[in-house]
């Protein structure tokens, strides 16, 4: 079980408004390991109790593909993470392509006695750089994944990657206004990072020219600000960087905590007179720079 602490929100549940720390609590539920799960739950509960005693607690189901079983099994799963004492809903992340119609049918129930959000990893809007990374679908998936879930009125998100390798900074900051037309409530912005063992990071070994890893973090600050820019005004941003484990990340390596870039940021922004939204459909001709 991996705990972190996100931003407040009010949610509803049972039609009362919850002030809930969203918090990134990623249950496994494991055959024979339930019990110990459950008790470390425990502790961290009490911990945060003693200086939150309001605080209520989504459960993330964030790494890997938590959409990828049969039904009942996630059923079971969701359900036992949702009986779990100051629990009040579910984040979801997964797929494009991986949301059965029954698997959808079922969410769509569950949301309308819970808290419920699905996170789609989508990278990239350019088919091309898809197949280069050899995510295994398509933009179109993304699109049709993410429209069906609103369309049940699912808050739905999405985490995508900037400096992906063959785009460029105007290939980026154009996807910001591509994404927009979405129905998007949040977006999750990371950094490209390059890991040890993987296989971009013997790519980068053999032709580092075909990457670009925004080394200096001013860069990749300035990058992030014009794609906010570009950016429909009432989506939530939830994050501009990430961080990997110290001894499996290549590059970049920034030194930096996630607050302390988000500081940094501010300071930019303010410099720049910039905001989300700014720039949003500033002009009717929009290049895509890549087929949809």
């Amino acid at each position: 079980m991996q705990v972190s602490l996100a931003p407040i929100v009010m949610v509803q549940k049972g039609g009362v408004d919850v002030l809930t720390a969203i918090t990134r609590l990623l249950i496994r539920i494991i055959v024979g390991q339930r019990n110990l799960l459950l008790f470390n739950w425990k502790k961290v509960n009490a911990f945060f109790a003693h200086k939150y005693p309001e605080m209520k607690y989504l459960a993330y189901f964030q790494a890997y593909t938590n959409t990828y079983a049969e039904l009942e099994g996630l059923k079971r799963k969701y359900e036992e993470a949702l009986a779990v004492d100051g629990v009040v809903g579910l984040v979801i992340g997964t797929r494009p392509d991986c949301m059965p119609e029954s698997l959808l049918r079922y969410l769509e129930d569950l949301n309308k006695h819970t808290f419920l959000m699905v996170e789609y990893g989508i990278e990239s809007t350019c088919d091309e750089t898809l197949k280069r990374i050899n995510r295994g679908h398509t933009y179109a998936d993304t699109v049709e994944a993410v429209c069906q879930t609103a369309a049940c009125g699912i808050l739905t998100g999405g985490h995508i990657i900037l400096g992906l390798p063959g785009e460029t900074h105007d290939t980026m900051v154009a996807q910001a206004e591509i994404l927009s037309d979405l129905p998007l409530a949040t977006l999750k912005i990371h950094q490209l990072q390059l890991i040890r063992g993987t296989r971009m990071a013997h790519e980068y070994d053999v032709t580092p020219a075909g990457f670009h890893l925004f080394n200096e973090v001013e860069e990749y600050i300035d990058l992030v600000i014009d794609y906010v820019e570009h950016l429909r005004p009432d989506m939530v941003v939830e994050r501009f960087v990430s961080q990997s484990p110290k001894d499996l990340l290549i590059a970049p390596d920034w030194g930096l905590k996630n607050y302390e870039f988000v500081v940094r940021l501010q300071k930019r922004m303010k410099e720049r007179g910039a905001y989300q939204g700014k720039k949003y459909r500033d002009s009717e001709k929009r290049n895509y720079f890549c087929k949809r």
